[in-house]
This record gives C-alpha cells, sequence and structure tokens, in this order.
C-alpha cells in the first residue's frame, strides 16, 4: 500500500482549514508526529500521511455523543 504525502498548503484545500491553523493549532496537538505527518530525511519540511488523517478526522466528533441539530445549523449537546 502506498501513502499518500501532502505538504500544508495540499492539506490546508482539503481539510478547508487555514495553513496556519494546522501549523499553530492542529499540529503536536491532534496531528501526530509519525502518526499524521513525517519529517522526510530529518528536516524541517512536513509531509502529512492523509490515509491516517482522513481515517482519525472525524474520532474526537464521535465520540461527543448526543448531538441534536438545531433550526440554524448548530448543534445543541444533549
Amino acid at each position: 500500500m502506498t501513502a499518500t504525502y501532502l505538504t500544508t498548503e495540499q492539506l490546508s484545500e482539503r481539510i478547508h482549514y487555514d495553513i496556519r491553523t494546522i501549523r499553530d493549532r492542529l499540529k503536536d496537538s491532534v496531528l501526530l508526529e509519525g502518526i499524521h505527518y513525517i519529517r522526510p530525511f530529518g528536516g524541517r519540511k512536513l509531509l502529512f500521511l492523509w490515509e491516517a488523517i482522513e481515517r482519525d478526522i472525524g474520532a474526537c466528533s464521535s465520540r461527543q455523543a448526543p448531538l441534536i441539530p438545531m433550526a440554524n445549523g448548530g448543534v445543541a449537546h444533549g
């Protein structure tokens, strides 16, 4: 099986998060080195592993239950 490696910019386009948010808020809190991203050849550049991110992207949301949809598009925690 081959992995799909994405730059921060490419990941930003796929998950619709700002590049800065990925680097400052998601990296090392929910996106973990060695699982969701690597540093090829020990450098500074990050490559994100799409399959791992796709697998885990909804994990936090699915643990919160139940959510009650509201007419304005928000949700109420039940």
